[in-house]
């Protein structure tokens, strides 16, 4: 079979069947002294001393907490006994400021034993993801999207997914963005700005950790920001009438205050009653100002309650991002989002979250959470009326933050983003980032491997496909690794197109679409069998490319949910369409009829995995070869299985 030009696989690459690990533990000692894993072990024997001593002066400074209190109690209770009113007013405050102290010296020490059991977990974490054991990661399966180009066959989301392999994002805005760069490929002009960021973020472990710590103290928090931020935008209701609100709560106030001094002057006098009638009037007509605007407050309490603990990541968050330098162009700009000479996002965080933590105080009334609240919130919430100082507070907080916080919450994400991309990039020296070529319809991979397999098990090809209109057909025997391959080429193509690192010595790829077609299946919901499903992904593909946009396409085992004589017919009528569109991209099957004749036409160049029977037993070197499949294992696989093959199948 002729060759066809701009197709060069492992014939000029003799070695493309090496396993991964001979070369990626090359690289690793030509790259590092020291390898990533045994910098995490080292860590982890760090943090764990650290942590130890820092829980041994937690309960040394429980113990001097609860010395304190007692003594304080004894001590103020003995001079008020003893009528020592000096000894007394000199005393309280020294004891409650002692006190104050030692609880706020425990709760530093508290976040930083939990800080550094974070930074343990992290590199824990990591010594899981060099083995690829990823299941104790989230899985991301809530992004899975069926009738998305790729993502369903491509392990970018669920068990054992590209997904686990590369989040390390704390918020949900961070978990957010990761999927849409998974999801979809991003302009080459922002692939090369990532790039340049992952570069500066990679070598600095300790601030990333750190980073991810900080995040970590508040990372349990579910569909809140969504509900921030759509609280965020729901426009001011009290702030526009501020004047008159403040204009009857103030007076209210200072009458309620008095009405209660007056009260309680006059308790053990025969006016008691008359003032106690005054003070009952103005507590009613206080009663009916907050009841106007209780449902305003029991609203913001509703959006923002479960928001605390967001807040604190976002500032925490802010505070490490603040603290170290950026020159990279990506990371300067997202710095400077919180860097302004006359605005703080940490001061403004923080008041917001003060607000809220008072706020709360009232009491929550949702169908998920209630709580009756803090008792003296309402007995001044009564006489000052509280809600609505607090409301207005919020408000303004509200329009004085509003376009602020979603750049706050998306320069978090992006920053959370890259430094997942830049901890996988630290984790896998031998990675390369690839080149993205200006020319459309380019992929060139050396040393390819797929990153969701483990160094040991990885075998690596060589894959080279170039030109609009050529196609590249894989055969070979069942478990030989057809599938694996386009998965392998698919997943490599998702990182490059994101901005991260590929499991691969070399890459260049131009910056196309992906489009996948293996995993097609029945939908017991909508009726729909697999073979329809198929059709429908494959209207899907055709499509596209016949709209003119740069597709890179997977298909695997066309048709084959349906009979042989049907499959063989539409997948030579696919490959010719394809071909007269000028597709681009990799097919596999099982149809050798269909490969020698899309071979002899010059409609595609055929490549295939083989195996081997040796001594009984069967071997895969997962190595991609120049031509048609020349070997066979089925009936073997089903002889093993119990199966008696019939040897004259003809004449029966």
């Amino acid at each position: 079979m002729p060759e066809i030009p701009g197709l060069w696989l492992t014939d000029l690459f003799p070695n493309a069947g090496m396993n991964c690990l001979q070369f990626y533990n090359q690289a690793l000692c030509a790259i590092l002294e020291r390898k990533p894993v045994n910098i995490f072990e080292s860590n982890i024997r760090e943090y764990e001393v650290a942590a130890q001593k820092l829980s041994k002066t937690l309960i040394r400074l429980s113990i001097l907490r609860a010395v304190i209190f007692l003594a304080s109690a004894v001590l103020i209770t003995a001079l008020a006994n003893e009528r020592l009113v000096i000894p007394l007013l000199i005393v309280t405050p020294l004891c409650i400021a002692g006190f104050g102290l030692t609880v706020r010296h425990y709760n530093r020490i508290n976040y930083l034993q939990k800080h550094t059991s974070f930074l343990k977990e992290i590199n824990q974490a990591e010594l899981l993801r060099q083995e690829n054991k990823l299941s104790s990661f989230d899985t991301g399966r809530h992004f899975l999207d069926r009738d998305h180009p790729y993502i369903a066959d491509l392990d970018v989301f669920g068990s054992h997914s590209l997904f686990q392999l590369l989040n390390r994002t704390t918020t949900e805005s961070g978990q957010l963005l990761m999927a849409e760069w998974l999801s979809v490929p991003a302009p080459k002009a922002t692939i090369f700005k990532r790039q340049e960021a992952v570069k500066e973020l990679s070598p600095k472990l300790e601030w990333r950790q750190h980073f991810q710590a900080a995040g970590m103290h508040f990372r349990h928090t579910k569909i809140g920001y969504e509900r921030l931020a759509a609280w965020i935008d729901q426009p001011a209701r009290l702030l526009p009438h501020q004047t008159k609100y403040l204009m009857i709560s103030i007076p209210l106030s200072v009458l309620s205050t008095l009405g209660l001094f007056f009260f309680l002057f006059h308790l053990f006098t025969a006016d008691w009653f008359f003032y106690l009638s005054i003070l009952i009037i103005l507590l009613l007509i206080n009663n009916l100002v907050l009841n106007r605007v209780r449902p305003i407050a029991e609203k913001i309490i509703e959006n923002t309650h479960q928001n605390i603990k967001i807040l604190g990541g976002y500032k925490a968050l802010i505070r490490q991002i603040e603290s170290e330098k950026f020159h990279s162009e990506i990371l300067y700009q997202l710095q400077l989002a919180f860097m302004d000479s006359h605005y703080s996002a940490v001061k403004e965080i923080n008041k917001l979250k003060k607000i809220l933590e008072v706020f709360l105080l009232r009491g929550i009334k949702v169908k998920t959470d209630s709580t009756g609240g803090h008792l003296f919130y309402h007995i001044f919430n009564l006489f000052l009326l509280f809600d609505v100082y607090w409301i207005i507070l919020t408000e303004k907080w509200k329009v004085r933050n509003r376009d602020h916080l979603h750049h706050w919450a998306s320069a978090i994400g992006e920053f959370e983003v890259l430094s997942s991309i830049a901890g996988f990039h630290y984790a896998s020296p031998p990675f390369t980032f690839p080149e993205i070529r200006e020319e459309p319809y380019y992929i060139d991979f050396q040393t390819l491997g797929h990153p969701l397999i483990a160094p040991q098990s990885r075998v690596c090809n060589h894959f080279h496909l170039e030109g609009r209109g050529e196609i590249a057909m894989i055969t070979g025997s069942n478990m030989a690794g057809k599938s694996t391959f386009l998965r392998t080429v698919g997943v490599n193509l998702v990182l490059a197109f994101m901005g991260a690192p590929c499991c691969a010595q070399t890459a260049q790829v131009s910056n196309m679409k992906i489009f996948t077609s293996m995993r097609t299946q029945d939908n017991l919901e909508e009726g729909t069998s697999s073979f329809y499903a198929e059709l429908k992904r494959v209207e899907q593909l055709l499509r596209l490319i016949q709209e003119g946009q740069a597709i890179f396409f997977l298909l695997d085992e066309m048709f084959k949910g349906t009979n042989s004589q049907d499959r063989h017919k539409g997948g030579v009528s696919l490959i010719k369409q394809l071909s007269e569109l000028n597709a681009f991209g990799i097919i596999s099957t099982h149809d050798l009829e269909l490969a020698k004749l899309a071979g002899k036409q010059l409609i595609a160049n055929n490549f295939s995995f083989n195996s081997a029977i040796q001594a009984g037993e069967m071997t895969f070197n997962y190595t991609l070869t120049p031509g048609i499949c020349n070997d066979f294992n089925a009936s073997e696989l089903m002889k093993r299985s119990g199966i008696k093959i019939l040897s004259g199948i003809e004449e029966v």
